[in-house]
């Protein structure tokens, strides 16, 4: 038989509380004191943790390199926090914070490491003495040349390209400037940037395109043989002038004048000259030579040739008229003057009539050389290219424009005709 106060405490021990408090409340002083044993065992398990951890983070700090800068510094201390048991600096405890940042930055090296053992994509300098805008077709074959030797531009070449407006002057400092831009190898749009490529460095391997001999202009030895570290695709122009001439004859044979619009500031121009007037001297044909090296001389130009009632006009091969070309074609459609033109892209513009090399054949080549020196073949082993691939383009709606019929024997010859 219980007592009251037994059978009262009895009561308070077998009752299970409902919720916190009431267990709180509920629980004898001796699992209370068990509990703070508890909570010292587990504040020595906690500083044990924290002290494995920066021993941790001490074994992979020889291991890999810790950035010491910024507000994240590791600390060189290999105890940390300020908990009982373990020295504290007085900074608030990341322990496990830093070890998780550091385990993933620890990753980061190696593939940091493989990109830099990654070889750098090779720069390209491409330079012409005309305007680039004018240029986007052919250096669409370009590049078209270059990806046949798995150079694609972005992904595993870079191109830099430079256009001197007409200014030939401009031509050295635009190469020197590809040189600074770590060209590997520089692509000169004609013999007038070759040269300006050329008093930049005689050493960076150069490709050309040259409408003429490039052995006169001191570009390379022999066309078998270049030697040094130029080589390109050209053609002979002397043969392709008589051509032009023999085409605008068979369109308007009672020109008594014939005219040439040239670039005196071309440094090529001076051959081009000699075998302009040979190839008319040679028919018994007069010519009236007009000049044009910068925008504004086209329209003195054109008014010069129709003071003289030219009959007919023979644009030579120029890269500063090619880029251009709708301007030129405009002042002839506007003068009313049948011309022929040195390659197709006039009469895609609106020309007349054009007879020449094919350009995009001859671009496409260049990008093909220039693929294979960038692959380890030097300049000297590579021939210059012969351009082999002539067009002979015909426009008949400027044909019809102008007033003109054109002769079925040239109709016949015409590689295209655009109607």
């Amino acid at each position: 038989m219980m007592h009251g106060h037994e059978k009262s405490r009895s009561a308070i021990v077998a009752v299970k509380p409902t919720n916190k408090a009431e267990r709180s409340a509920a629980e004898p002083v001796e699992p209370r004191a068990e509990a703070e044993g508890n909570a010292g065992q587990q504040i020595t398990h906690r500083a044990q943790y924290r002290l494995r951890v920066a021993q941790a983070l001490a074994r992979i700090r020889r291991l890999i390199a810790v950035d010491t800068r910024g507000g994240n510094r590791m600390r060189e201390s290999c105890t940390y926090g300020s908990v009982r048991g373990v020295p504290s600096n007085g900074r608030p405890y990341r322990d496990r914070r830093e070890f998780i940042a550091l385990l993933g930055g620890a990753a980061v090296p190696w593939p940091l490491a493989a990109r830099a053992q990654q070889p750098a994509m090779p720069v390209v300098g491409f330079l012409i003495s005309g305007s680039l805008g004018g240029y986007q077709n052919l250096l669409i074959a370009f590049r078209k040349g270059l990806a046949e030797l798995d150079y694609v531009e972005s992904r595993t070449v870079r191109i830099e390209y430079r256009g001197a407006d007409g200014r030939f002057d401009r031509l050295p400092a635009l190469a020197a400037d590809l040189i600074q831009r770590g060209a590997a190898v520089i692509v000169a749009g004609g013999i007038g940037s070759a040269l300006g490529a050329r008093k930049a460095s005689a050493t960076i391997p150069l490709v050309f395109l040259a409408g003429d001999d490039p052995v006169k202009f001191g570009l390379v030895a022999s066309l078998n043989r270049p030697g040094g570290t130029a080589t390109g695709v050209a053609w002979l122009t002397s043969e392709l002038f008589t051509k032009r001439l023999e085409f605008v004859r068979e369109l308007v044979p009672g020109a008594a004048v014939i005219g040439v619009l040239i670039n005196p500031n071309s440094p090529e121009i001076a051959p081009q000259l000699k075998e302009i007037e040979t190839a008319a001297r040679a028919i018994g044909q007069e010519i009236q030579i007009v000049n044009a090296s910068i925008e504004s001389d086209f329209d003195t130009a054109f008014a010069n040739l129709a003071g003289r009632r030219a009959g007919a006009l023979i644009v030579t091969n120029d890269s500063f008229f090619m880029s251009m070309r709708e301007r030129v074609v405009a002042f002839a459609t506007q003068y009313r003057i049948p011309t022929i033109y040195d390659r197709r892209e006039y009469a895609v513009a609106g020309g007349l009539m054009c007879y020449g090399t094919s350009y995009s054949a001859a671009y496409r080549e260049l990008g093909i050389y220039t693929g294979k020196i960038l692959k380890g073949t030097k300049p000297a082993d590579l021939p210059i290219a012969q351009a082999v691939k002539f067009e002979f383009v015909i426009n008949l709606k400027t044909a019809k424009a102008l007033g003109l019929q054109i002769p079925d024997k040239l109709l016949a010859l015409a590689d295209e005709v655009i109607e």
